[in-house]
């Protein structure tokens, strides 16, 4: 950012917090829109296309405007970061209020999920989507695409109520102030490293480089695209084939 741009950021961000000025506040917001524009993309790529993005950008904006008014610039704390926790949040309790999940695809993955636990008891190994597809009389790619866009669900319990605080925040809005994790935090977040760094290594290449694009440098399917020279929806195939290997993991965690 030039020097004049932050300059004019801190006169703002001094007159909003101050004398909670509506212009420097619009100003703001609209400075940190690309910030809502990144989660809605992120969180777009697993869900049904039936979901309007819209709507996610404007349960976004609301957890922007959210974050502005109770960001305390004092703190030792980016208000990016800080803003990014409370519009990740925002549009999951969107999602979860409006259950964007149809029920005839909540049905299928019901039954794909019952069908790669009969196959792996069956065969005593993990199954390959194609695999599960043969099943069920699907493609791999409704397989692929299914269990890719049910897999949000899981996380949405990131909204549910924080028991251990007093207040009505929700876990996706929570920011814990802490300097240190907790013994049993460090060790749940060894074993989940563990576990997925196995997983991880038996991905092929192109799906073990999307992973590390997509969650690491945390680039859009599109950038990833851009990178190595392959249409988004190849990349979208890609990175659904490395959920689908990495869902055993992921579920028991997030669960």
């Amino acid at each position: 950012m030039r020097k004049g741009a932050t300059s004019e950021a801190s006169v703002h961000w001094d007159n909003w917090s101050k004398f909670r000025d509506k212009d420097s506040c619009e100003a703001l917001l609209e400075m940190h829109l690309p910030l809502v524009q990144y989660h809605v993309q992120r969180i777009a790529v697993g869900l049904p296309r039936n979901v309007n993005k819209d709507e996610l950008r404007s349960h976004g904006l609301l957890g922007l405007y959210d974050a502005l008014k109770k960001f305390d610039p004092t703190r030792d704390l980016k208000f990016d970061t800080y803003a990014s926790f409370r519009i990740r949040g925002a549009i999951l309790d969107g999602l979860r209020r409006e259950d964007w999940l149809p029920r005839s695809l909540r049905e299928k993955t019901k039954k794909i999920e019952m069908t790669i636990e009969r196959m792996e008891q069956e065969k005593m190994r993990s199954v390959s989507a194609s695999e599960v597809a043969s099943e069920i009389d699907l493609t791999e790619d409704e397989v692929l695409t299914i269990m890719s866009e049910s897999f949000l669900a899981n996380v949405l319990s990131i909204d549910e109520e924080n028991k251990d605080s007093d207040t009505n925040e929700k876990v996706g809005y929570t920011i814990e102030d802490k300097k240190i994790d907790t013994p049993e935090s460090m060790i749940l977040t060894e074993e989940l490293h563990k576990h997925l760094t196995d997983i991880i290594q038996e991905l092929n290449e192109k799906e073990q480089l999307v992973v590390s694009l997509f969650y690491y440098e945390e680039l859009t399917l599109t950038e990833i695209g851009q990178v190595l020279g392959l249409s988004t929806s190849r990349i979208s195939q890609i990175h659904s084939k490395a959920l689908f290997k990495l869902r055993g993991v992921l579920n028991k965690y997030l669960n």
